[in-house]
This record gives C-alpha cells, sequence and structure tokens, in this order.
C-alpha cells in the first residue's frame, strides 16, 4: 500500500536521482542521462495508461483505491462511512493530488468515480457528459453490485489497524476471500501475520523488548549473531511469527473469517494441498480476531463443532456470487505501486465446468473431526484445486467460488506507450530525446535545411560565448546562461529596466501602510 509522498523537500539539496544540486554544474550528457533516468522511473511508476476509466466494462476484479479526500473516513470505525471505490485510471487523472489508499485487488467492482459516492465537485474527467458532451461526469448511480470492507477506511486485519506505509513493518497477506462481509466473510482482507496465531500485530517488538529486560549475556561468537539470515537479527523485517508457515510452503490462505462462514472447507485442512489449520490461540483475548466470537457460533453452529462425515456437509445452496476469486498477494510496508498490478497465471479461466461422472461417484472428501470450537485459517498450496472433491454433495459447495475451481482473470490497464518501448539489453527507448529526433527525421526537406542553418548558426554564437569560459576555466552559471539569452533574443535591456521598476515600486511600498490614494 501506499501513502501520499512528501515532496516538500524537493528543489532543495540533492537530487535524489543524481545526487546534485540545482546549483551544481551539469555536462549535457549528464543531463540527458538524468532525464532518461527520471522517465525510466517514472514508467516504472506507472507503467499504464490511465486514459480510460474502467466503469463502462462493468464489474471486474481490479485494482483499487479510495480518496481520502474526497471520503474522508469517520474517526471511529463503528461510524457509517459512504465508501468508494476508483479505478487506476482514475486514481491518477481524476484524484492524482489527492491522499489515496491502494486496496490492491478486488473482485466484481465497478469504479465509484463520477458516481454519488463521491463529491459532485470530484467528476470522473475521463469520461463524456452524454448531456453536455464533454468530458467531466459526476452524480450518477453507483454500482449495487459493488461490496465495501473496512480497507476502503484506510483499516486493515482484524486488528482494524489504521494502515500507514512509513510505520508498518513486515508482510501482509491478503485472504482468498469466501464471500463479501455481507456474507460473514473478510472481503478479501489483508492481514498480519501475528494477528492470524492470536499474538498480535507487535509480537515481534514486544518479543524483543522482553528480552532486553532479560540479563545480557556474552556472545562467545559475535560474528554469527549479526548473520542477516538469523531471523533474531536486529532487521528492519520482523520474521514470521512461531506457528505461521513459511512462505514458500503455501499460496494463498482463507481467513478465519471465511472458513467460519463456510464450515465445510474446514475439513480440508491438513489434507493434500492444504496446510494444517493454522489456529489463534487464546481467540477471545488476542487482539487480532476482529469481530470474530470464539469461530462465530451463529455461523459454525453444529451439536459437537465436530464434522463426522461427508454426510454432515451442509448441502443448502449458498447466495449466488458471480465474483471469482483469485489467490491472496502478499506484500510488504515498501511495495512499490507497481506490485498491485501483478499479471494473471498462465491459465486462462472460463465457466466452472460440472462434476464429471467419475468424480459424482465416489466422496473425497475428509472425514476427519475439525474442532471448530477455536478459530483457524486455512493455507492453501498451488495445487489445492486438484485435491477439493466434484461429488454431487461438495460441487454445490464450491460453485458458488469459481476461484476455488480455476485461477481468476485481473484487469490491468493496457501499457502506455513509454512503456512498451525497452531494448534486449534494458535500456529505455521512446525517451523525449528520441521522440524529437524522430520528429526531425520525419519534417520535410526544406524545413530540415531550414532548421539545420539556424541550428548551425545558434551553435557557433553559442560556442562564442562558451570560449571565454573555457579559455579561463570558469564554471558557466545559471545566471550567465540566462543573461546570454536575454542578449540574444534583445530583451536585455526590457529585462534590467523591469527589474529596476519592480524594485523601485518594493522600496517605496515598504514606507507607509501600502494604501494609494486615487488620484482624479
Amino acid at each position: 500500500m501506499t501513502q501520499p509522498e512528501d515532496t516538500s523537500a524537493y528543489g532543495k539539496g540533492p537530487s535524489p536521482q543524481t545526487g546534485r544540486t540545482s546549483h551544481e554544474p551539469q555536462t549535457a550528457a549528464e543531463y540527458i542521462n538524468s532525464q532518461l533516468l527520471l522517465e525510466e522511473e517514472a514508467r516504472e511508476a506507472l507503467p499504464y495508461a490511465f486514459d480510460t476509466c474502467t466503469r463502462p466494462l462493468g464489474p471486474l476484479r481490479q485494482s483499487l483505491f479510495s480518496c481520502l479526500t474526497c471520503n474522508p473516513p469517520p474517526a471511529s470505525p463503528s461510524e457509517p462511512y459512504n465508501a468508494a471505490g476508483i479505478c487506476y485510471s482514475c486514481s491518477i487523472s481524476c484524484h492524482g493530488e489527492h491522499t489515496l489508499v491502494e486496496l490492491f485487488n478486488k473482485r466484481n467492482f465497478v469504479c465509484d468515480c463520477g458516481t454519488t459516492r463521491l463529491p459532485s465537485a470530484s467528476p470522473c474527467k475521463l469520461r463524456i457528459d452524454s448531456k453536455t458532451e464533454t468530458k467531466g461526469v459526476h452524480s450518477e448511480t453507483p454500482e449495487e453490485g459493488n461490496r465495501y470492507d473496512h480497507n476502503f477506511r484506510n483499516r486493515f486485519c482484524g486488528c482494524e489497524i489504521e494502515y500507514n506505509a512509513f510505520q508498518e513493518k513486515g508482510t501482509m497477506f491478503q485472504c482468498l476471500g469466501l464471500g463479501s462481509v455481507e456474507d460473514g466473510g473478510c472481503g478479501e482482507d489483508w492481514y498480519h501475520p501475528g494477528c492470524l496465531v492470536g499474538l498480535g500485530r507487535d509480537w515481534y517488538e514486544k518479543s524483543e523488548q522482553q528480552k532486553a529486560l532479560k540479563p545480557v549475556r556474552a556472545d562467545p561468537n559475535p560474528e554469527a549473531s549479526n548473520d542477516p539470515t538469523d531471523p533474531d537479527s536486529d532487521s528492519e523485517e520482523p520474521p514470521l511469527p512461531p506457528g505461521f508457515p513459511k512462505e514458500e510452503e503455501f499460496d494463498t490462505f482463507i481467513c478465519y473469517k471465511c472458513v467460519a462462514a463456510n464450515p465445510w472447507i474446514a475439513r480440508y485442512a491438513g489434507t493434500e494441498g492444504f496446510l494444517s489449520a493454522v489456529y489463534i490461540k487464546d481467540a477471545g483475548n488476542a487482539k487480532g480476531t476482529g469481530n470474530l466470537d470464539a469461530g462465530n457460533p451463529s455461523e459454525v453452529d453444529t451439536k459437537d463443532k465436530t464434522l463426522e462425515t461427508a454426510d454432515d456437509i451442509p448441502t443448502t445452496t449458498l447466495p449466488d456470487r458471480s465474483a471469482q476469486i483469485e489467490p491472496s498477494k502478499k506484500r510488504k510496508a515498501e511495495d512499490d505501486p507497481e506490485e498491485s498490478f501483478k499479471k494473471p497465471r498462465a491459465s486462462s479461466p472460463s465457466t466452472p465446468s460440472k462434476p464429471t461422472d467419475n468424480a459424482a461417484t465416489t466422496c473425497r472428501y475428509p472425514t476427519t473431526p475439525i474442532n471448530l470450537y477455536q478459530p483457524f485459517s486455512l493455507f492453501l498450496t498451488p495445487t489445492f484445486r486438484a485435491h477439493l472433491c466434484h461429488c454431487t454433495t461438495c460441487f454445490p459447495l464450491l460453485a458458488p467460488y469459481p476461484a476455488l475451481l480455476e485461477e481468476e482473470p485481473i484487469y490491468e490497464p493496457p501499457l502506455s506507450a513509454s512503456s512498451q518501448h525497452t531494448s534486449v539489453a534494458g535500456s529505455v527507448h521512446n525517451s523525449i530525446l528520441e521522440r524529437g529526433e524522430r520528429a526531425l527525421n520525419n519534417i520535410d526537406r526544406v524545413r530540415a535545411i531550414e532548421g539545420a542553418m539556424v541550428y548551425n548558426k545558434l551553435k557557433e554564437k553559442v560556442k562564442s560565448f562558451l570560449k571565454p569560459f573555457a579559455e579561463t576555466g570558469t564554471v558557466v552559471g545559471a545566471e550567465d546562461i540566462k543573461k546570454y539569452f536575454e542578449e540574444l533574443r534583445g530583451d536585455s535591456q526590457a529585462v534590467k529596466d523591469a527589474a529596476a521598476a519592480a524594485a523601485a515600486a518594493a522600496e517605496g511600498s515598504s514606507s507607509g501602510d501600502n494604501r494609494r490614494e486615487q488620484s482624479g
């Protein structure tokens, strides 16, 4: 997730790209290289075109943003909030100077820019108003199918922390999301690993503080203690908490809220394609369980809180959810914005097929009892789909969640024109310099000759101007160049007169109260 970048120091001190101040000398080659570097960084930060709003495309799984400038959330999470989500293009073209929260990918969502969920003073500048035939749409009816969670308030995880990219440490994980908040699920929320095991978001800091209170023994091998691979070593990236799987062991996960809302999925814990259940310790008291009360008994109510056989699987068809679900994304606090636009995997999604006759004959549903008193999350390996049971009893439970059957596509805007031209060596083409050279090559012969003559004339004048500096070894300053071009244009005297008049006016205004009596 990203926070607004602090630009208050820009223009003061060295450039972050070149390390130079604005007053240090710079050769033409150095200047061109610095501009190419800036263009390359801009392409990396904003690789996609942002000239088309996705609203006309209908519901999509796409990268979303919440504008806190247009929709400031209330201080209390319990207060009502008219949430709104905007697409990638609108986040730049319509809300580029606003405070934004990057929500990453959300499914089945239609852009809210230009609707009544946002102020009419912030219209969608990318779409044309059918009444006025001009760009600037506002006050349209929002999509009824959109679903919102506390992420739109800039709050995440069961601990409902207000996210701050400059203070957050470690990796957060996005739930696969079996259902919206209204259905009892999480709505594809992001979680701290510590909260998923019941230790809380700041478990590592607390453990370090406890270590600091203990007597320190002399380390017989001080070099080994500085090993960056040691999870106990001092590093910016805190390790994963005890009981949490290693990142390479799973591909996605289903949080405890979604498991509680869909208890039938709990039976897969520990089977092929699924890791063992990751329980929340002391769920009733641990910070990080959010509004889940010991497994949400209203959602997971059984006689003995276990599922013994396949006959115990609920057979009631769940509410239809046309949205698809994609494996979770893992993100770190320092991730760049472009990390949120990951390409879909090789498999191309399609409408889930009905179970075959062979699959319908035998139920592969696990029969091992699962304790549902204590809430837990379910971690899935990349091959979990191949091990889900498609029998006539189990398939109706999978059907409402297409991403359990196959991968889900993510909409990506087309690449911007400047991002499509890179050489094999990695050097960036289509720079401003190269576009200027191509434009020069495309003009007609007469204009090209005239331009070359003017260039040669200007080159000789500049050469004569620079010659005294080269002979004496003097650095050419900005004021020298400015003065030279004023003389070249013939307006040096006018500039001097204007400066003198401004100085006289300033001197006169320094005495008195700045009021003047009108003559006549």
